[in-house]
């Protein structure tokens, strides 16, 4: 089944929906589910690897909430799409871009004017819920679209479909954080931040840009 998987925003997915559903009764496998849930996380693997390195020193409980929030968000993106149909989708898909990217905009450069004055008082924390709810949304807005696909996909589980989206999600982001956490430890807290607020930049620019 060639189904594609990418960064194009997920309409690929959508059209995909379109021109099978009415011709195949079971048109998507769990190995779909899954390339199309490791998909979705990506965003939220690239901003916990950004935490990792300008903040990684979290408890585990602090590490443990915030990848419950890219999950439970990125589940709910989809649930979201498949109740409101496609023209709510259609409308909001085209401004989700501008919107990831504005909020990770903000939250980059932040980050980076608090990095170059380098004062401890001014320390960036990720922990903050507003910041942990404004980086979910980001990472997730874009995946609207996919719900409305699983609407127009005959016999798809969409508990079942979220579920999996859900729990992807979270252990990337939790595996996101470890890998980078562990050695950022020797870079400076300045420098650090500088670099994730760099990155959140950047992953916002590639959200936009594709």
């Amino acid at each position: 089944m060639g189904l594609k998987i990418g960064s194009q925003r997920y309409f690929d997915f959508v059209y995909f929906c379109r021109s099978k559903s009415k011709r195949i009764i079971n048109p998507m496998s769990y190995l779909d589910l899954l390339l199309l849930s490791l998909s979705l996380a990506m965003d939220c693997f690239a901003v916990s690897c950004a935490a990792g390195v300008f903040q990684p020193k979290l408890r585990k409980g602090q590490v443990l909430l915030f990848a419950f929030f890219f999950g439970f968000f990125q589940a709910m993106m989809p649930l979201i799409g498949w109740f409101c149909g496609e023209a709510v989708v259609t409308h909001l898909s085209r401004v989700a871009p501008w919107i990831a990217f504005l909020i990770l905009l903000f939250i980059g450069g932040k980050m980076l004017v608090e990095g170059i004055r380098n004062r401890e008082e001014d320390r960036f924390d990720i922990t903050k819920v507003h910041t942990v709810l404004a980086l979910s949304v980001a990472t997730s807005i874009d995946a609207l679209a996919v719900g409305f696909g699983f609407a127009m996909m005959q016999n798809v589980r969409i508990g079942w479909a979220i579920l999996n989206i859900g729990v992807v999600s979270f252990l990337m982001s939790l595996l996101g954080y470890g890998l980078t956490s562990r050695w950022s430890t020797r870079i400076k807290a300045n420098i650090a931040e500088i670099v994730g607020g760099l990155v959140l930049i950047g992953i916002g620019l590639k959200i936009l840009l594709t």
